[in-house]
């Protein structure tokens, strides 16, 4: 009996998908029966590239899943480029889009190479490297992708983001970046709501990224306490959760909220593809393993014993 494709006859976009968690979540809606349209700058992959990553690389794993991709390259700090894919998906799909995950990112070797410095020593420029692609865009893409799930009154539109959104992390730009991101998540929510179309904004926990494994294993965010690598969330981990959101007929519940990955994994019952189940951030066993280096309250305390989310938005407190 063939395999149950939750999300046949769906289309998706992921955006900044030749690698890392974009090309995770590509892959997990694709497995799952999605069309999906990828975007990236690199179609194909660059001679000497040792992190690699092309959207036709990506296209092909889709389809080796038994998904269908189609790979369009675009620069998402171009407006037009942004406008261009929206018109191509509409015109194909005949203005059907269900799922829009704006995860375009340029901004990871930007924060590396300024890592340490203050911001008021750092280029302005780092700025727009960071927040025109990693914010800006997500609002430009969400805006064009309402346009489209509005009239059809369904969609779920994701941002990824990260726990950097609640207290600092890395530097200015990145912090304020990601916070913007989950309040967009928030705002753009409480007007799509009446439509029927999610918004919601999605932490990963350590994700062991093409870029990020290399840059922590050549130390150099020196001193950021990341944890190991080796327990970490491979980046299809949050293609599991987005496909997952995709597929719940429930997910207005979720409209407007920051959703980590490992709660949704305890909540719909998913694994990390080589089987591992993956701890939230929020877990008691973790935060104290974390804190002192020592694996041993993972197996001793209950997953069940979680700090509630109200608690944890308190370090990020203005007040």
């Amino acid at each position: 009996m063939a395999s149950v494709k939750p999300l046949a006859g769906k289309v998706c976009i992921v955006t900044g998908a030749t690698r890392g968690i974009g090309k995770g979540i590509a892959l997990q809606l694709g497995a799952a029966g999605a069309t999906v349209y990828i975007t990236g700058r690199t179609l194909k992959r660059r001679g000497g590239d040792q992190i690699g990553g092309s959207l036709e690389e990506t296209a092909a794993e889709v389809a080796g899943k038994g998904g269908k991709c189609i790979p369009l390259q675009c620069d998402h700090s171009k407006d037009e480029d942004v406008q261009r894919l929206f018109d191509q998906v509409a015109r194909e799909q005949d203005g059907q889009l269900d799922v829009l995950v704006n995860n375009a990112y340029s901004g990871v070797q930007a924060i590396a190479d300024s890592f340490k410095t203050p911001f008021w020593e750092q280029d302005i420029g780092i700025w727009d490297e960071i927040n025109n692609v990693g914010l800006r865009n997500h609002y430009r893409c969400s805006v064009l992708a309402s346009k489209l799930m509005v009239p059809r009154k369904q969609g779920l539109i994701v941002n990824v983001s990260s726990v950097g959104g609640l207290s600092y992390l890395f530097n200015v730009a990145y912090g304020v970046g990601k916070e913007a991101c989950d309040r967009m998540a928030a705002d753009c929510a409480k007007e799509l709501k009446k439509h029927e179309v999610a918004f919601v904004s999605l932490w990963p926990g350590l994700v062991t990224t093409e870029m990020i494994t290399s840059l922590v294993k050549e130390d150099q965010f020196k001193g950021v306490k990341f944890g190991d690598l080796d327990s970490a969330e491979s980046p299809e981990y949050a293609g599991l959760a987005v496909a997952h959101l995709a597929a719940d007929p429930a997910v207005m519940k979720k409209t407007g909220r920051v959703l980590i990955t490992g709660d949704l994994g305890a909540e719909y019952g998913f694994v990390d593809v080589d089987g591992t189940r993956r701890y939230s951030m929020r877990e008691l066993g973790f935060i104290l393993s974390y804190m002192t280096g020592n694996t041993i309250f993972l197996s001793i305390i209950p997953s069940f014993f979680k700090i509630p989310c109200w608690i944890l938005s308190l370090s990020g407190s203005k007040f």
